[in-house]
């Protein structure tokens, strides 16, 4: 089983608000506690987009497999591993309307081994539903509990992550998933980036872009922030490729798709120091709501923070983008 984390962004603005990007690896079945923190920017390698063949060989080389077997209690955490053999007993039908014509098949094994049995009744069944024609947004739904899943995550605060997940009574294999990213973002020292036309670039070059006063700085700035989207879009269905042909190509279809694919804009983000004083002030565009800073000294005046989508900080560049979501739909 794997499970690793890899810090390929780290920026911290002039306010000190730290935005941090992880490409990670980890089991598949965990992968709905980590879309519960909704603080998260996040794209994901997609079972609808990988291969029948490709899927398979990735669950038989390395299969994702519970790295604690909990023994069976009341509650959601399980504290004792549970070691006992497991027996399955296996039948189906040969021939419709005719129980005496059964296949059987009895198995008592380790955990392990009747785990990876499951696995490769999984694979069986997959088979049969790709030969007889089915789509892959089918047939790799039937492999995804023995998959592992890619994702890149970005956020501008992990604080509720590792408090919750950095715990005791987390998932085993969650738990595991934020040691290492912990391990990584210690360690890890983010860049300051000062200015409104610096960039927090996953993916391009160092993971950042600073202001250069040049003639074709619009263009290198619109070809970084490409790069960077097109990357984190391609991380659900293929290997990187950060050429500036292949990033207009996928930026071109993310922008002009209907509806908008604008997710892989969530992780680009410029760092901003503006607060309000006043609810009713008028915010500048990037900008999504406002909300109460720590409270402060009795005699300070209540700031506010500016926030732009899920990042305080830092305006992110998806709410630059037109039409990035939808607000007024009807059903035409």
């Amino acid at each position: 089983m794997t499970i690793s984390a890899e810090v390929i962004a780290d920026s911290i603005s002039p306010d000190g608000v730290r935005i941090t990007t992880f490409e990670l690896e980890y089991p598949r079945f965990i992968h709905a506690e980590l879309m519960t923190h909704r603080a998260f920017s996040r794209n994901a390698a997609s079972s609808r987009a990988i291969p029948v063949a490709r899927m398979i060989e990735l669950v038989k080389e390395n299969p994702a497999m519970p790295n604690h077997w909990g023994k069976n209690q009341p509650g959601m955490q399980a504290k004792e591993e549970c070691n006992e053999p497991v027996s399955l007993y296996l039948r189906w039908e040969m021939e419709e309307d005719d129980p005496d014509m059964m296949q059987t098949a009895e198995f008592t094994g380790t955990r392990e081994e009747a785990w990876l049995t499951g696995l490769n009744l999984a694979v069986e069944v997959a088979e049969g539903f790709a030969t007889g024609g089915y789509h892959k947004q089918i047939v790799n739904r039937l492999l995804e509990p023995f998959t592992h899943i890619k994702v890149v995550v970005t956020a501008t605060s992990y604080d509720n992550w590792w408090w919750l997940r950095k715990h005791p009574d987390a998932q085993p294999e969650i738990n595991d998933l934020a040691e290492v990213m912990w391990e990584v973002y210690e360690i890890s020292k983010p860049v300051l980036l000062d200015g409104p036309d610096d960039w927090h670039l996953p993916y391009y070059k160092d993971g950042y872009l600073k202001f250069e006063n040049h003639d074709h700085w619009e263009q290198e700035k619109a070809e970084a922030l490409a790069i960077s989207a097109s990357c984190c879009a391609q991380v659900s269905y293929r290997k990187l490729d950060t050429s500036p042909e292949k990033a207009a190509m996928i930026y071109k279809r993310l922008i002009e798709s209907t509806p908008c694919h604008a997710s892989p804009f969530e992780h680009q983000a410029s760092p901003t120091t503006l607060h309000v004083t006043d609810m009713n002030a008028l915010m500048p565009m990037g900008f999504t709501h406002i909300a109460p800073e720590k409270l402060q000294a009795n005699d300070a005046p209540q700031r506010w923070e500016i926030w732009s989508g899920n990042f305080r900080g830092w305006i992110q560049h998806r709410q630059m983008i037109p039409g990035n979501v939808c607000t007024e739909y009807t059903n035409d």
